[in-house]
């Protein structure tokens, strides 16, 4: 039964992909008109500032990460006009985007819920890694973070889809297959349709092929396919009995494959402090 249930729900989502049906969620307002303030030349930072002020939640979460470690502020921030000021547009914008990641799905099973929270728990962990790994790319630390934090985004429509069919709730792991084979696919649906930059979207299509080597200098890919797998270590996962030396993002980066980047000096607390800034 798993099996039949499994490839039936499978064609059952891709056929729905491919004709428009499967329901993706759309970014929240809030997302939008921050994206398009800070696109617009005339805008300035109090206009930013108003417009995040507008959710309760996304500016309290947005000060808070103003006053965390990953900014090294001396000037304990209590607005969200001083948040913006800090930030900077950038890292205001993937900073929203991330916070937003964590509001767009809302659980209504246990099983559901679980999920949602190993999902979010895992993804924060590699968004964490992500950012200590960014200067190995020299890459934006803020925009390796926001790519750490979606590339499994595609796995929120699949929990969301699980749902509404009680057969496959009780049966956990044929959902988790689902996700494994289907989440890369999703997740370049997701934000494609949520318009982000082409090189996020590659992560959440590319991040799963370990064996990519594109040649050129490392990017954003190659930062998450690292991340991810380190994220794995000494855990119960495919990914973790994974020989790091086999592995081209590793050598793209210049990673030294006997030490993970969470027991560089240095690079532990940071990691942690990173991943409990975007959990608050």
């Amino acid at each position: 039964m798993p099996a039949d249930l499994k490839n039936r729900l499978l064609a059952e989502l891709i056929d729905d992909l491919e004709n428009d049906k499967l329901v993706l969620p759309s970014l929240p307002e809030v997302a939008l008109k921050v994206r398009d303030t800070l696109d617009d030349e005339n805008a300035n930072a109090r206009d930013v500032a108003k417009v995040i002020g507008t959710d309760a939640a996304l500016s309290a979460r947005l000060i808070a990460v103003a006053n965390s470690p990953l900014l090294r502020g001396t000037k304990h921030i209590d607005s969200v006009d001083m948040a913006v000021a800090r930030m900077g547009n950038t890292i205001v914008k993937n900073t929203v985007n991330s916070l937003i990641v964590q509001q767009i799905f809302q659980p209504t099973t246990e099983i559901t819920d679980r999920l949602f929270h190993t999902f979010w728990g895992h993804s924060t962990e590699v968004a964490a890694i992500s950012h200590a790994l960014a200067g190995f790319a020299r890459l934006k630390p803020d925009q390796a973070m926001l790519a750490g934090l979606v590339h499994d985004i595609g796995a929120l429509p699949i929990i969301k889809y699980a749902e509404d069919i009680p057969q496959l709730l009780e049966h956990e792991a044929v959902l988790n297959e689902i996700i494994n084979e289907l989440h890369t696919i999703i997740g370049t649906a997701l934000l494609s349709k949520w318009e982000f930059p082409q090189d996020i979207i590659n992560v959440a299509a590319k991040h799963e092929d370990l064996a990519r080597d594109p040649g050129g200098a490392a990017d954003l890919v190659d930062v998450v396919i690292a991340a991810n797998v380190q994220s794995y270590f000494g855990k119960d996962h495919r990914h973790a009995s994974t020989d790091w030396s086999s592995i081209p993002a590793f050598t793209r980066l210049g990673l030294n494959t006997e030490v993970s980047v969470i027991d560089m000096e240095g690079s532990g607390e940071s990691i942690r402090e990173v991943a409990d800034a975007l959990r608050a």
